[in-house]
């Protein structure tokens, strides 16, 4: 197609990590780049779903933390820093993985900015509705924004929705969950404020707190071990990471029941915090959401799929763009995680073809929807990864935009080195 003939070289469709992954990896390759997202806002699951961490920025465990990413991720750290906050590793007692601490307004912003900063054609309120494909290509897309439907033509496209929403629309086979239907739990994150106790809050008690909700409440909290808290990063509020619920299905009657129910468990968990954890007393729930946090929907088909044993053995291959670091993490019963640690150097690579759909030439994958079994998938669906593999389709899509046709995974490298990413 003509160049006179697009309105982009690269339309991106999501804005969490992979997508601003993508974006910034895309247009550090020269490429002209629109950025579509449904929310008013970036940020993926940090800003929608008040998941107030990246993980995947660091290898698991150790006493020193060890960057796994760097690049376009290093990039919006970078801008939050300018914010004021620190975005050092912080080593979690509870599962003892490195992350790094949000700040959702100060992320929202700084993803804004860097956005801008990279020349990034930016449509939010708007969502990917419709493809428009020959035999082996996307042609365009129509997004439906505040002012109606419109068009856009590239020569390349990105689905880092999470939900492979361009990947369903453009016809894509889809795996659901783990193939035989099952989902990886939803969480429900809550923010307290109005705390009095200083310093650590005592887990006994907030254990027997969590006790004491299941004698009240007909929904059922079943994490046993007083769940993942810390403060939130410039503020004296309190983040829980206690509500776990199975999700069923992909319909919106489960949706609606996950919301709704997740609601009403964070209002009667404040209450009995305020009757049994001394520091409670006037503390409040601040917020909830802005929607569930979901792990996992559809994964579309990609043209390699990471293995089980890619992770567990660490590998390192010759066509690797981007470093995965974080440990397999499974919800698979709702409030029981289990994890499985990397092996090897204690990451592993992101071959390219896992983020290059099947049969079509022109669309690449980030994020959670990239190519993964589904035990890999435990690893490969967090945010710092996100950033990484993000960047990597991004380059990938800009390489494709400009030469006509899907680039060789040493191209990409070579590009994504020069952009300051680890691989």
């Amino acid at each position: 197609m003509p160049r006179t003939e697009t309105d982009f070289d690269v339309v991106v469709a999501g804005g969490g990590a992979g997508g601003v992954g993508a974006a910034i990896g895309a247009a550090r390759a020269g490429a002209r780049v629109a950025l579509v997202e449904k929310y008013g806002f970036f940020g993926g699951a940090a800003t929608n779903a008040q998941v107030l961490a990246y993980c995947g920025f660091f290898h698991h465990g150790g006493d020193t933390a060890v960057r796994a990413v760097e690049g376009a991720g290093e990039a919006v750290l970078a801008q939050m820093r300018k914010q004021g906050v620190d975005c050092q590793a912080y080593h979690s007692p509870t599962t003892g993985n490195w992350i790094v601490l949000l700040d959702p307004e100060r992320l929202k912003l700084a993803l804004d900015r860097v956005l801008a900063e990279h020349g990034v054609e930016v449509l939010l309120h708007s969502r990917v509705a419709a493809a428009s494909r020959t035999a082996d290509a996307i042609e365009s897309v129509t997004v439906a924004g505040m002012d109606g439907r419109f068009r856009l033509i590239a020569e390349s496209f990105v689905d880092a929705s999470g939900d492979a929403n361009l990947a369903l629309v453009a016809g894509q086979p889809m795996r659901i969950g783990d193939g035989e239907g099952r989902l990886q739990a939803f969480t429900m994150p809550i923010r307290i404020g109005g705390l009095t106790v200083e310093g650590r809050v005592d887990r006994q008690r907030l254990i027997a707190a969590v006790d004491t909700f299941n004698e009240r409440s007909p929904y059922k909290i079943t994490r046993s071990d007083g769940g993942i808290y810390t403060r939130v990063a410039g503020s004296t509020d309190f983040w829980w990471l206690i509500i776990d619920r199975e999700m069923p299905d992909l319909s919106s009657k489960s949706f609606t029941a996950a919301e709704r129910s997740g609601r009403e468990m964070a209002n009667l968990m404040v209450e009995v915090l305020q009757e049994k954890v001394p520091g409670f007393e006037t503390a409040w729930l601040a917020q909830t959401g802005p929607q569930i946090g979901v792990r996992e929907t559809r994964h579309p088909a990609a043209r390699y799929s990471i293995t089980h044993d890619d992770v567990l053995n660490g590998r390192l291959r010759e066509d690797g763009v981007a470093r995965a670091s974080w440990p397999i993490e499974l919800h698979s019963e709702a409030g029981k995680p289990i994890y499985e640690h990397i092996g090897g150097e204690g990451y592993y690579h992101i071959p390219l073809d896992a983020l290059h759909a099947a049969g079509l030439s022109n669309l690449w994958y980030a994020g959670r929807v990239i190519g993964a079994d589904p035990r890999a998938y435990g690893s490969t669906r967090v945010m710092g990864t996100a950033f990484a593999s993000g960047e990597a389709a991004g380059v990938a899509a800009a390489l494709t935009a400009r030469q006509g046709k899907p680039p060789a995974p040493q191209a990409v490298r070579k590009q994504l080195v020069a952009q300051g990413a680890l691989i």
